[in-house]
This record gives C-alpha cells, structure tokens and sequence, in this order.
C-alpha cells in the first residue's frame, strides 16, 4: 500500500481539461456486445497524438484518454481523432464502435475480465458486479491549482450531479427491456460501497486523514477504489466528474466538457456557499430523479426547503454560465446545450425513438453505432 499522508497534489493549469470515454465494441453480425478489446489493442497502429487508448475491465470495453487540453477546441479534435482510429481499425476487424451508457440487450454473464493485476483484483474483490459494470460512462478532469481548491470545487461540483446526468443520459435499455429510466447505468455504479457523494472533509489535510483511515481498516488501497460522483485525482492535479453516460457523439462529450469547465471556472470565481452535509442529505434523491427523469426531474433543494424543476432551471443555469463560455471560447457548445435542455431530447430519448422505429433493439444498436462514426460537428478546420 502507499503512503496515503505523503501523497502530495499535482498542481495544474487551471480549467485544463481533460476527457475519458468508455465504448462498446459490437460484432457487425448481429450488434451485440463482442470479446475483442484486447486483439484490437494488440493490432493497433497508433502514435498516441490525440492521447490514449487502454482496456477496461471486460473485453466488450475501450477506454479512450484525450490530452490534458485548455480549451474544448483542442478537446474536440482530440477525440475526433480517436473516434477516427478506432472506426477505422474496428472496421478492418469487423467490429462496429458504438456509444451510450448500456448496451440494450447483452448479457452480462457471457462477459469476460481483461487481463491485468488491477482488473483480476476488482473481479475477486466485486464478484458478479464487475461483470454488470460492463457500462460506460464519460470521466471529465478539471484543472487546479491546490488540493484545497480541489476538495472545494469536489463539494461545488456535487450540487451539480443531476445537471451533468440529465445532459448525458443515454443508457434508457438494460436486459432488452426499457427501464423507464434515462439512465440506467449509474445504478450499476451505485452497487459499489465506495460509490456516492464525498464525505465531508474541509481540506486537502483533512482529506488524506479520510483516505489513511480507509487504507488502515482496508477500505481502499487507493484513490482508485472511491467510486464518488466527483473526485479529485491528485497525480493529475484535477476533479474528476464521473456521472456522465457516454453519449452518443463525440460532439455530445465535448459540450459536456465545455459544460465542466465554465461551471468550474464559474463556482471557483464566485466561490458561492457550499454545505456539503446539507447536500448529503438530498445527494443520492437528487441523482436518482436525475436518472429516472432527466429533464423532467424535481429537485430538493435543503437550503430552501423546496423542490425545483430540473427543465427550468438547468437553461438559466447555462445562460448565468455564457460569460464564463465567452472568455473560454465555447459559446456555441453552451447554446447547443441550452437547446437540447430547452427541447428534452437527449440521447436517451433519441434511442427509444429509434428503437421504435427499428423494431428491434439490434437495428438500434446499428444505428446508434453509425451516428457515433459520423463527422464531428466541431471538426477543426484543415
């Protein structure tokens, strides 16, 4: 184990930004989750420019990694670049790359462990759920400065859970079958006990007094083992925000990104209260009507003791944000934001759409893997 009370917080650029994506590899046979994660790797000729491609836990999962980037231009290129390579290989070996935040009719128990010391840990560890966490989720890093500011902008940014969920929802399918929720991953997520909400600790001391706890009654080896809806990641120097769904788009994952920034940049300049034991008592209610509503989501709000609607507040809360998305340079991506929340047609709601339309969920699964290979929106001028 490490020495949790020597860890120190790398310092970064404010607001760098960082994306990670996981994605479903599918058999161009009959669109269903294939075993082929770890051949692709093997075969991938790749120089890394536009940043990292890695296994996850199953075999029907990859991980792409963009480059520490400051801007959500830069972002956008990345992860166009990497959705490109893997179109392109997946292609050549007969597999399709596809989007959202479940597969709508695989089976988890035909599922398969990748190889690695980490990934045959968390099998032992977790039993059956490491196979049901063949989900897919977007991470998004934010820069700071101190770990103080870290475990700050942690507590901020765990107000804004339902926000990021309900932008990100695309996972409505599980077992073939429509859940009623807009997204059904993160109930996978919620197995986990290290899941949820950070506790309340004041400060980056107070946080590694947190950690050396959980390592010394053998809780966590790690920071790797906190499942928590944000999180700071200090050998990154960032807060991590782990709730989204991975969409359908790399457009989609961009706007997300640019979303987490302005936030970011807004709370750490206004630096408006923030209690987060007052915020543990509605976090997980606030999460859930996220997940089972999205749009249509009514949230607690402790302070005031009132509920608010999610599908009015979530487009003033983008128009408060347009001056931090001017000084950013991510107007455009704010106000395509605004619109999707101003209409409630998210990804989740484009799949049952679609589903319908199909008839069946592996034509979906078909069509959402080709709208995920199409040209980026945001594709940087040659």
């Amino acid at each position: 184990m490490s020495d949790l009370s020597r860890m120190t917080f790398t310092s970064s650029r404010p607001l760098t930004l960082g994306v990670e994506l996981e994605l479903q590899l599918v058999s161009l046979r009959d669109y269903d989750l294939t075993r082929a994660a770890t051949d692709l790797l093997a075969g991938l000729r790749y120089d890394d420019r536009f940043g990292e491609v890695k296994l996850e836990i199953t075999e029907s999962m990859i991980e792409v990694n963009s480059r520490p980037r400051q801007d959500v231009t830069a972002i956008a290129a990345d992860l166009e670049g990497l959705r490109d390579v893997l179109v392109t290989h997946c292609r050549r070996n007969n597999i399709a790359i596809c989007g959202g935040g479940t597969h709508p009719f695989h089976h988890w128990p035909e599922r398969r462990i990748c190889p690695g010391e980490r990934f045959a840990m968390l099998n032992e560890r977790y039993g059956y759920l490491s196979k049901q966490f063949t989900v897919f989720g977007q991470h998004i890093h934010i820069g700071v400065t101190s770990g103080d500011d870290a475990i700050w902008l942690t507590h901020a940014l765990n107000g804004y859970v339902p926000h990021f969920v309900a932008l990100s929802a695309s996972s409505p399918f599980l077992d073939a079958t429509d859940t009623g929720f807009e997204s059904a991953r993160l109930n996978a997520v919620s197995a986990f006990p290290l899941s949820g909400q950070a506790p309340d600790v004041a400060d980056w001391t107070a946080f590694l007094d947190h950690m050396a706890l959980l390592q010394s009654c053998g809780v966590a080896e790690s920071i790797k083992d906190l499942y928590w809806d944000v999180r700071p990641k200090p050998e990154f120097g960032t807060v991590e925000v782990r709730v989204c769904d991975t969409p359908l788009t790399v457009d989609r994952a961009t706007e997300l990104a640019a979303f987490a920034q302005c936030l970011s940049r807004y709370l750490l300049r206004e630096r408006p209260p923030v209690v987060p034991a007052m915020q543990a008592l509605v976090a997980r209610y606030n999460k859930f009507q996220a997940c089972r509503f999205g749009f249509a989501a009514e949230l607690a709000d402790p302070i005031r003791r009132r509920t608010e609607p999610l599908g009015e507040t979530l487009p003033a809360l983008i128009d408060t944000l347009a001056g931090d998305a001017d000084a950013l340079g991510c107007g455009r991506q704010m106000e395509n934001l605004k619109l999707l929340a101003e209409s409630r047609y998210g990804d989740a709601a484009w799949l049952r759409a679609t589903a319908r339309a199909a008839g069946n969920l592996h034509d979906l699964t078909r069509a959402a893997a080709q709208r995920f290979a199409q040209p980026s929106f945001y594709r940087p001028h040659a």
